[in-house]
């Protein structure tokens, strides 16, 4: 990925040295080469001025623009530019770059609809068709898909399977089909689901759901849809488990796999970056002057926390109060391990199906052994509830989180347990408005006082697996209310919802709220779906 060709490194010397003469356009086959590199790596110097100088107010706007010239003719432009009296940065990058749809931005909502009414009315708005050959960031795909709106005009991991259970809802199976044959064509592409189609996230993935997205898919088609997904679900496990041959006692970490002590093994998040992210590339910057730890630490620990989808959370930090303490990749975290147990167990389901009880009991086995050693290492029986595993530290991170739910949602937890987490949920997490992520208000986005709906309906289906309904309905009932209030006063469904004064809307993280939005608009169609609270 960094062999630039002759031409292409000439543009990079034009930028460092001032040469004033600009190199040839590039060939279409150097463009090619060119256009895959993540921008931070393509744009070089320009890049990293437009992101330091704060030319778009959210850094991810400059690496979702689209380059209206070619990769060596902006740079040879930038060269002979920069230093001219009237430059102006800004105008230099409208002048060379299209900026990104946002999508729903301009979608004017009629509030005398039912909030289903208004959620099928944005399928179409939030719809992307397959994806021309493009020269930004973007990865093209061959089918359709769902957007989460507003900043992200992109297919984001996670936040698709919440999406899906509306599309469920809303009986538009052949949309899960597309989206789930996305999610197998970019494994087998690239060898695993990045954060989202964008050059810039392939050093990391997101919570891997493309197990229970299959599932989804298999309610609609049938059992044997999880056999032709099996190639892919088989190339997502290799992926989370790549360097488990390397990992002993001398040397218990390796990308994603941790053994313990004892020989257990369990995952964590991690990127293999250890340099700013190319969309908040400031962001990152600002937060290392904040930091007395080595830098390519402080970077490494930031995009794995992006990896689990909650940047940022208190559940990453040493002081719940900062994030330039994150040590994410010190932690064993409850949902992670808990998503990669189903994953092995419909690996199991899907070999058993396809003749290979070898592989099967393999899985099963393995399945096992990753549910023993969530329960020794990350069950806290003083507090009834599971904790994440700071493995560095050998002592829970004390971070009670929503996370903690997640043995429930796939049963690995016992009735015992069951019992004691839903006492925590409902004296602890539970608000006016739904459940909070976290207890720590500390102004960060997955913290106190927000709730997210991925983790509302975690919840509730995992309160529901043990039988108790009763607190499932009181957080369906709360939510389904708060965004209705929301959306009848705004016209809008948003990212996030302050959970615990219902006056105020939610706040915190690198960007403004957003809205649109994919898996809000899927969890709750999926809940009004089911009818009244009973």
């Amino acid at each position: 990925m960094k062999n630039f060709s002759t031409t292409l490194l000439l543009a990079f010397f034009v930028v460092a040295f001032g040469c004033k003469n600009p190199p040839k356009l590039e060939p279409t086959s150097a463009v090619e080469t060119k256009k895959e590199l993540p921008p931070n790596e393509r744009f070089g110097a320009l890049f990293e001025q437009v992101q330091l100088n704060k030319i778009f107010p959210d850094g991810k706007t400059f690496v979702d623009c689209t380059p209206k010239f070619t990769t060596a003719q902006i740079m040879a432009n930038y060269a002979t530019d920069k230093d001219k009296t009237d430059f102006k940065l800004k105008d230099f990058v409208l002048k060379h770059f299209e900026k990104p749809k946002q999508y729903a931005s301009g979608f004017q909502a009629d509030t005398s609809k039912s909030v289903a009414e208004h959620i099928n009315s944005l399928w179409p708005v939030l719809t992307r068709q397959p994806d021309a050959a493009n020269t930004g960031s973007l990865i093209s795909l061959p089918n359709p898909y769902i957007v989460p709106g507003g900043r992200f005009g992109e297919i984001y991991y996670w936040d698709s399977y919440f999406t899906m259970l509306g599309l469920q809802s809303a009986g538009k199976t052949d949309m899960i089909e597309n989206m789930v044959n996305n999610f197998a064509y970019i494994i087998d592409k690239v060898g695993f689901i990045p954060n989202g189609n964008r050059t810039y996230f392939l050093t990391r993935s997101q919570p891997p759901f493309f197990a229970r997205m299959v599932q989804v898919l298999a309610e609609q088609k049938g059992d044997n849809t999880i056999v032709t997904y099996l190639p892919q679900l088989t190339k997502e496990y290799a992926y989370w488990m790549d360097g488990l041959e390397q990992v002993n006692a001398a040397n218990p970490t390796n990308k994603k796999i941790v053994r313990l002590p004892n020989g257990s093994i369990l995952n964590r998040y991690f990127d293999k970056g250890d340099f700013p992210r190319a969309e908040s590339y400031r962001e990152d910057v600002e937060t290392i002057k904040e930091s007395n730890r080595p830098e390519k630490q402080v970077y490494s620990d930031l995009r794995a926390a992006c990896e689990s989808g909650w940047d940022f959370s208190s559940r990453w930090f040493s002081d719940p109060q900062k994030l330039s303490t994150i040590h994410t990749t010190d932690i064993i975290p409850v949902d992670l391990n808990a998503l990669l147990y189903n994953l092995e167990l419909v690996l199991a389901k899907a070999n058993v199906m396809s003749g290979n009880q070898e592989a099967a009991n393999l899985y099963s086995q393995k399945a096992n052994l990753r549910k023993a050693a969530l329960t020794q290492f990350c069950w806290d029986n003083d507090m009834g509830y599971f904790q994440d595993y700071d493995f560095v530290a050998q002592s829970f991170t004390g971070i009670p989180s929503l996370a903690g739910i997640y043995p429930l949602t796939f049963n690995m937890a016992t009735t015992d347990q069951s019992e004691k987490v839903a006492k925590v949920i409902e004296n602890k997490f539970l608000m006016p408005g739904g459940v909070v992520s976290t207890l720590t208000d500390n102004g960060q986005q997955w913290d106190y006082p927000n709730g997210w709906a991925p983790l509302q309906w975690m919840t509730i289906e995992g309160l529901r697996n043990y039988g108790n309904k009763t607190l499932a309905n009181t957080i369906k009932d709360r939510w389904i209310k708060l965004n209705t209030k929301v959306y009848k006063n705004t016209g809008k469904l948003v990212e996030k919802y302050n959970v615990v004064d219902l006056s105020l809307d939610a706040g915190g993280g690198e960007y403004p709220v957003q809205d649109g939005f994919g898996w809000t608009n899927g969890v709750l169609l999926k809940l009004v779906s089911e009818g009244a609270v009973d």
